[in-house]
């Protein structure tokens, strides 16, 4: 059986003792990133707040540039807290079967999938209660970067937490569901039928044409009936959108995702603002 593994890094440097009792989810892309704060003992998001990068980064130093300078700009990172997690969103990554797994063949798992670099750090989160392992690679850098800041904190691939909230939601469905997560022009799909993750895959995209596309090549290379089929958005999309719209023209029962998260929410924050930001508030 393998062991529980939480992607951890601590700076033993830095002093906890007047930690708030707040927790801070911060979620990285490579065109911005995103942050929010919960009180725990309230069980209430109490701060969202989201920063888009003029220009999507193209290398790790300018991500970290880029990263820097809005996290130095931002008060509320300027504090610290209780406890905080990170999630990284990027197309570095892979599904491996547990039974199949081994820790010692991180980048033949991904090479097929991904293009990698000599150098490139590879991790793996497990998805729990499920037997599937996540490979990826984060932005090391980055994590550095908060190492230095927070000195200490979790992290998992976008993958993960989309992936386990999901399941857990869905667990009790019994027709497939085909799940679309939307980012600017990046999308994740996730297919789930009998409490099973039949599919989970990232593309990119440039235009409502390029999106459709893959949903529909998923759904035929599953066998997925689009008259049956529930297709069911998370992120940055809503009914009014050309991207809704093209997919409702194809797929007969087309829905926004509702967020069921246990906590409560600013009264700020609107129901089109928790479905874009499904996984940074479901993170903790």
């Amino acid at each position: 059986m393998m062991e529980k593994k939480k992607n951890q890094l601590k700076n033993n440097s830095i002093d906890y003792n007047n930690s708030k009792d707040c927790h801070l989810s911060i979620q990285l892309s490579l065109d911005g990133f995103s942050f929010c704060i919960i009180n725990i003992d309230a069980k209430e998001v109490i701060a969202l707040k989201h920063f888009s990068f003029a220009n999507a980064s193209v290398n790790p130093v300018e991500h970290l540039a880029n990263v820097s300078m809005y996290f130095e700009l931002e008060e509320l990172l300027q504090q610290k807290y209780q406890s905080i997690n990170v999630t990284h969103v990027n197309d570095l990554s892979t599904l491996v079967p547990k039974p199949l797994f081994d820790s010692k063949n991180l980048k033949q798992y991904i090479k097929y999938s991904s293009k990698i670099y000599k150098n490139d750090y590879i991790v793996f989160d497990p998805i729990e209660n499920h037997d599937i392992v996540s490979v990826y690679v984060p932005f090391v850098n980055v994590n550095n970067f908060f190492l230095d800041k927070f000195g200490s904190f979790e992290y998992k691939h976008s993958s993960t937490i989309l992936i386990e909230n999901l399941l857990n939601t869905y667990k009790f469905s019994e027709h497939p569901h085909l799940f679309v997560n939307v980012y600017k022009n990046y999308m994740e799909v996730v297919a789930i039928a009998n409490n099973k993750l039949l599919f989970y895959n990232s593309f990119k995209f440039e235009t409502k044409e390029d999106f459709i596309y893959y949903i529909l090549f998923t759904a035929e290379q599953l066998q997925l009936n689009r008259e049956k089929l529930e297709l069911i958005f998370s992120g940055l999309i809503d009914k009014e959108s050309d991207l809704y719209q093209i997919a409702y023209t194809y797929v007969r029962n087309v829905s926004l995702l509702e967020n069921r998260s246990k906590y409560s929410f600013d009264s700020e924050l609107t129901e089109e603002t928790k479905r874009t930001y499904y996984t940074l508030l479901n993170q903790y």
